[in-house]
C-alpha cells in the first residue's frame, strides 16, 4: 500500500493538541464521506460497512460537512475506526429521531473497541416525554474529542466500557448521562434543559466490584432552570465532580436517591473543589462523600478508565484510496500472515 502526505486542506481537522500519552498513529487508510458524491461515499454506515470484519488497520472515516439523517452502528468486529469532521463541531451533524426503546432508539451506537469520535455532533431530534438516546456507547477504549451530543432524554448512554470525553458537549433534561461505564469527562460543557429537577447523571453501577463510574474532571456545567448532580440508576452508582464550574442552576441539595433511601449507604457520590453559584456545599445531601485532597488524586486523572495511551494521536500520514482500492487493500491485509 503507498501511503501519502495527508492533504492540507485536511489540516484542519487535526489542529488541537493532543496529550503525549496518547498513542501514535503514523499512518491510516482514509475514506471520505460526502453528500455532493465527491468522496468514497455519500453515506457514513456506507464508509463504516466498507472496513472488513475483524479489521486490524487504522482506518480515518473524513466526513465532509452537511447534516447526515443517519442511524449509525459501528459493529464489534471493526475496530480501529475513526470517524472526523471539521472543526468546529456543528459543521458536521448526524441526525435522528428515534424513540422509546432505550437501547434501540440511539442515532449513534458504538460496540467496536479503539472507536474515536473527532468534531462531530450527534443528536436525536425527537423531544421530551421520552427516552431518545443520541450516543450509545459499549465498545471499550473509546474516545470522543470535540464533538456535541443532544437529545432531552438518555442523550448519552455511557453504557459498558472505559471511555474518555474531551471538550465534549453533551445536552439534556432527563438523566442524560446514564449507564456504567468507566468514564473521564474532561473539560465538557454540560447543558441542563430541564425545566424542573431533571438529573445530568443517573450512572448504573449495581456491585462494589464493578469498577465503573463517571468522573468529571474541569468540567462546566450551565442550563435552562434548574437540575441536580446525579441520582443512583444502580444501587452501587458512583460519580465524582472536580474542579468543575456549576451555574445556578444546580440546585442546592445537589443529588437525589431516586426514592431508595438504602442507596444513600451504597452509591458514591462526590465534589472536590469545584466552584460556581451552584457549588455550595451548605445544603447538600448529608450522604454527599467527603473527599481529602489524598481521596480526590484517583478521581483528578484516568485512574477510573486506566492509562489513556489508547487514545490516538493524529495521524501524520493517511492513504486516500477509491472505493475499487479499499476492498483490494483489505483484502491483502485480511489475508497476510
Amino acid at each position: 500500500m503507498i501511503v501519502v502526505m495527508l492533504a492540507t486542506s485536511y489540516l484542519l481537522v487535526f489542529s488541537e493538541v493532543e496529550s503525549s500519552s496518547s498513542t501514535q498513529l503514523s499512518s491510516a487508510i482514509l475514506i471520505t464521506v460526502d453528500q455532493s458524491g465527491k468522496g468514497d461515499y455519500k453515506k457514513i454506515q456506507d464508509a463504516i460497512d466498507a472496513v472488513p470484519s475483524n479489521n486490524s488497520q487504522h482506518v480515518f472515516i473524513l466526513v465532509k460537512p452537511g447534516v447526515y439523517t443517519e442511524k449509525i452502528v459501528v459493529p464489534a468486529d471493526k475496530p480501529f475506526i475513526t470517524i472526523s469532521g471539521r472543526k468546529p463541531a456543528n459543521n458536521t451533524i448526524i441526525t435522528g429521531n428515534d424513540y422509546g426503546d432505550i437501547f434501540k432508539s440511539p442515532t449513534f451506537t458504538v460496540f467496536a473497541s479503539d472507536f474515536m469520535a473527532r468534531y462531530i455532533t450527534i443528536q436525536n431530534t425527537y423531544g421530551t416525554g421520552a427516552k431518545a438516546v443520541a450516543l450509545r456507547v459499549e465498545g471499550d477504549r473509546v474516545a470522543f474529542l470535540g464533538c456535541r451530543i443532544k437529545s432531552h432524554q438518555d442523550t448519552l448512554l455511557d453504557d459498558v466500557g472505559r471511555h474518555y470525553y474531551k471538550n465534549c458537549y453533551i445536552e439534556g433534561d432527563t438523566d442524560f448521562i446514564c449507564g456504567n461505564g468507566a468514564s473521564l469527562f474532561e473539560k465538557c460543557h454540560l447543558h441542563s434543559l430541564s425545566q424542573a429537577n431533571g438529573a445530568i447523571t443517573a450512572q448504573h453501577r449495581q456491585s462494589s466490584q464493578e469498577n465503573t463510574g463517571f468522573t468529571f474532571v474541569g468540567c462546566k456545567i450551565t442550563g435552562v432552570k434548574s437540575a441536580i448532580l446525579g441520582r443512583p440508576w444502580g444501587a452501587y452508582a458512583r460519580v465524582v465532580f472536580s474542579q468543575s464550574y456549576m451555574s445556578s442552576v444546580i440546585l442546592p441539595n445537589g443529588w437525589e436517591d431516586w426514592n431508595d433511601p438504602s442507596r444513600q449507604m451504597t452509591s458514591y457520590f462526590a465534589e472536590y473543589k469545584c466552584y460556581g453559584p451552584g457549588a455550595s456545599s451548605d445544603k447538600r445531601v448529608n450522604w454527599l462523600r467527603t473527599l481529602s485532597s489524598e481521596d480526590a488524586v484517583p478521581y483528578l486523572k484516568e485512574s477510573i478508565m486506566g492509562p489513556k495511551s489508547w487514545v490516538r494521536s493524529k495521524p501524520t500520514h493517511l492513504a486516500p484510496l477509491s472505493k475499487a482500492s479499499i476492498s483490494t487493500s483489505f483484502q491483502k491485509q485480511r489475508s497476510s500472515p
